[in-house]
């Protein structure tokens, strides 16, 4: 099994900056990449960036230069750096773990508002 913990979300302004954070624990050898991504009510879960243990990233184009990914491997903790917030960036996100034929670990979410 793997936890997954969010943190850092909370209210921000158009063109401001918050800083996601995600503390995975349990079976973290299992994981072979971590991405995180966001649900607006009525809308499917889409992904928001993903990085895999080797370090390659994929990003939505909606945040293509605005938002980096990364990870501590020593502390088995996944950061979602978000600059030039946009209202439309307000979502519930959440952090998700990829661990093969074992499946895939969900955080519980946490929410960004953007304000105008």
């Amino acid at each position: 099994q793997v936890q997954l913990v969010e943190s850092g979300g909370g209210l921000g302004q158009a063109g401001g900056s918050l800083r996601l954070s995600c503390a995975a624990s349990g079976s973290i050898a299992s994981i072979s990449a971590m991405g995180w991504y966001r649900q607006v009510p009525g809308k499917q879960r889409e992904l928001v960036a993903q990085i895999t243990n080797g370090g390659s990233t994929n990003y939505a184009d909606s945040v293509k230069g605005r938002f980096t990914i990364s990870r501590d491997n020593a502390k088995n903790t996944v950061f979602l750096q978000m600059n030039s917030l946009k209202p439309e960036d307000t979502a519930v996100y959440y952090c998700k773990a990829h661990r093969g034929l074992l499946g895939i670990s969900w955080g519980q979410g946490t929410q960004v508002t953007v304000s105008s």
